[in-house]
């Protein structure tokens, strides 16, 4: 390995390092004193690098354990065994870090009862807290149900809902933020109520929070951080966020520190909500999903919370999958300063997503940002299936160069990849207006069991989309067609998977977010291009055939569908002309394209006729008359007796084939290049008795209209 002598100061940043000093100081982050010898600036210190393409020298006074640097005996210089820079020192660090996290809890219904249920004056104690707020909740509702008033206040009552979480702590404001994604159990008041839960808690005390870093990590402050603020800059239900700056490179970070004995307290509220779910399952006939087992999936989701190694890991992979796009930033983690209770990650400077006169004073535009999440959202929820299920405005920041940073990992979710394809055929259906196909899709997404009977449902969706799909696709609100969604599945007994709910709750935060900055935004038209570009390439078999009931009705091609999922898709930035055109024929050169190539080949002919037939009446028109009567025999009229309306559909047509091709043509990867591909494919055997048929059948169509045309006999109606 190549060697390399260099003489640096023994500053990480070039400059004297900034001492620690009393809490009291002007400077805005906490600092202490250090008295060693490594705050000799003037200090020349000799390196040796093994790593052959170092980005910057690493010092430290006195290393850490399992640090980069190895004291000299000699002469005190510092020699650099390595640097943290590649794959094979992160997947160390990272695996340091799940080593310190190895006793991380995890929830199980069994540990949790074992634990509180021999601890009955604790369990009694907590639980009249929440009854005597629950409970006065729960009266209020009786009395509104018995007065007949109980949809008039439903707004109240879900706005004392939210306040009572709040006052109950981490666990309630978790169970809210959960609560206000499950249009199967509370009506649209309270979801969009619920949806607005704040984590406002207070902070707990900053010397527990200092003291949790060091028992962690195993090392003291002042050998790990530069500097760190001495107050909490942030604080949520589960923990609170302090801005340092790491010592052995000069790098800011955020530095998340979990609130004492939270687990303690939310295993105890789970273990209480867990019997008011027995109870509710048991009693309350209106709610038809199991209580109990959306108590215990939310409950595993709030304790993989509590492990903030595995919150890295899900940055981690977030990162990997989604910041690939230049417009995305996701900070790294910092693996040899993370364990179970600390998470350490790179600092963000940004603004809230709806801090909008923030955001524009850096020349920035809100609704490019929102955009630019929406399509993230896209790819996260129908592409990878791997989406970050908070997405709440503290969570997504406008960076200075205009990236969208996304914050926050705990709470991840995936959609299974059957559901990713059934979702956009539902997209297709609700276009089609095709209820029976929308309310068969809720099995395939896990909505409904298969023993359940979806014709009652139909009428309920018609009723609702009918009116919703008036508005073209840029006029309809989708919020107000999840709110009207949700009124479907809280009639009906549908199961909704927190997956699919999670995504309604992504997508109407981001439309919330843009009509700040407008009005008249609509997340439906800003997501229509990406539906359209997977339809258009996506060589799934569940898409190539929802393409195909999309653009086929009737036994007709629809035409200004193809044209209006072009001029959609071509919106999209990844959208290829190449991979829209060779997964389309290779569906309709397949063994099981029979059907479909009768449709085309039909398709062909009257395609074909309508350019013949359009060509030459446009040049009839340009012979004069007396030539007119010459040529076809005293027809002053055209060579074709064709009615005015047939030849304007005719016209029509072959317009509208001409623009297609040309948004085909004028798509960034167009090459005639891309044909070869095709040409390969159109030499199969299949293809050329294809081309074949299609002659045959304009021939036989042009000379039928020659022989009506001879013989005198009216032009019958096109088919």
């Amino acid at each position: 390995m190549a060697t390399v002598s260099a003489v640096v100061s023994s500053s990480p940043t070039g400059h004297p390092p900034r001492s620690f000093s009393n809490p009291t100081t002007s400077l805005p982050f906490k600092t202490t004193s250090i008295t060693r010898s490594e705050t000799r600036t003037r200090t020349r210190t000799r390196l040796t690098w093994l790593n052959p393409h170092p980005r910057g020298a690493l010092i430290e006074a006195t290393p850490p354990p399992n640090s980069a640097l190895s004291p000299s005996p000699k002469d005190g210089s510092f020699k650099v065994l390595a640097l943290p820079e590649t794959r094979a020192d992160d997947l160390q660090a990272e695996a340091r870090a799940l080593a310190r996290a190895a006793n991380a809890s995890v929830y199980t219904p069994q540990l949790v009862a074992s634990k509180y249920g021999s601890q009955p004056l604790k369990v009694v104690g907590r639980a009249l807290k929440v009854l005597s707020a629950l409970g006065l909740f729960g009266l209020k509702l009786l009395v509104d149900q018995r007065s007949g008033v109980l949809d008039q206040n439903k707004r109240i009552r879900a706005i004392e809902l939210r306040d009572s979480f709040t006052r109950l702590g981490p666990t309630f404001v978790k169970l809210g933020q959960g609560l206000s994604t499950r249009p199967d159990i509370c009506p649209p008041e309270y979801l969009e109520e619920l949806s607005q839960l704040q984590d406002g808690l207070p902070t707990f005390p900053d010397d527990q929070a200092f003291a949790c870093i060091e028992r962690e990590l195993g090392q003291s402050l002042d050998s790990i951080f530069s500097t760190i603020s001495p107050t909490a800059v942030a604080a949520a239900s589960l923990g609170q966020v302090y801005k340092a700056q790491l010592k052995y490179s000069g790098k800011l970070v955020a530095v998340k520190v979990q609130r004492p004995d939270i687990e303690e307290a939310i295993g105890l509220d789970f273990y209480l909500i867990r019997g008011l779910g027995f109870l509710i399952n048991k009693y309350v006939d209106f709610i038809t999903s199991d209580v109990v087992a959306l108590i215990d999936e939310f409950a595993r989701r709030v304790f993989q919370e509590l492990n903030y190694v595995q919150e890295g890991q899900n940055a981690k992979r977030f990162k990997k999958l989604y910041a690939d796009k230049e417009d995305i930033l996701v900070p790294d983690v910092f693996w040899d300063y993370t364990s179970a209770k600390v998470l350490t990650m790179e600092w963000v400077d940004g603004v809230k997503l709806n801090e909008q006169e923030a955001i524009e004073r850096q020349g920035l535009k809100v609704l490019d940002l929102v955009n630019t999440g929406i399509q993230c959202s896209l790819r996260q929820l129908l592409e990878y299936g791997y989406f970050h299920a908070d997405p709440h405005p503290g969570n997504l920041l406008a960076t200075p160069e205009g990236k969208l940073a996304f914050l926050d990992f705990g709470m991840m979710s995936e959609t299974p990849e059957g559901a990713r394809y059934a979702i956009i055929g539902h997209v297709v259906h609700l276009v089609n207006r095709d209820y029976e196909a929308m309310a068969r899709d809720y099995y395939d997404l896990d909505f409904l069991s298969r023993d359940v009977d979806v014709s009652p449902i139909v009428p309920a969706l018609r009723n609702f989309f009918d009116d919703a799909l008036n508005y073209t696709v840029s006029e309809l609100n989708f919020k107000t067609l999840v709110d009207g969604l949700g009124n479907v599945l809280y009639q009906y007994p549908f199961n909704v998977p927190a997956y699919y709910a999670l995504i309604l709750r992504s997508l109407t935060v981001l439309e919330g977010l843009a009509l700040y900055a407008d009005p008249n935004f609509k997340v439906l038209a800003a997501s229509y291009p990406y539906f359209a570009k997977r339809l258009l390439t996506d060589p799934n078999p569940y898409l190539r055939d929802a393409l195909i009931e999309l653009l086929f009705k009737d036994g007709k091609f629809r035409w200004n569908r193809l044209e209006n999922l072009l001029v959609q898709g071509r919106k999209d930035k990844d959208f290829s002309a190449k991979e829209a055109l060779q997964p389309v024929l290779k569906v309709l050169l397949s063994p099981d394209g029979e059907d479909l190539r009768t449709l085309v080949i039909k398709e062909a002919v009257r395609v074909s006729e309508a350019f013949t037939l359009g060509t030459i009446s446009e040049t009839y028109r340009y012979i004069p008359n007396f030539v007119r009567t010459l040529v076809f025999n005293g027809n002053a009229n055209g060579p074709f007796t064709v009615p005015e309306t047939e030849m304007r559909s005719m016209i029509e047509l072959r317009d509208q084939v001409i623009r297609i091709w040309g948004l085909l043509q004028s798509s960034h990867d167009f090459d005639p290049t891309i044909l070869l591909p095709l040409l390969q494919v159109l030499d199969q055997p299949e293809a050329r008795r294809l081309g074949g048929r299609v002659v045959g059948g304009i021939t036989q169509r042009l000379a039928a209209r020659v022989l009506q045309q001879v013989l005198r006999v009216p032009t019958p109606a096109s088919e």
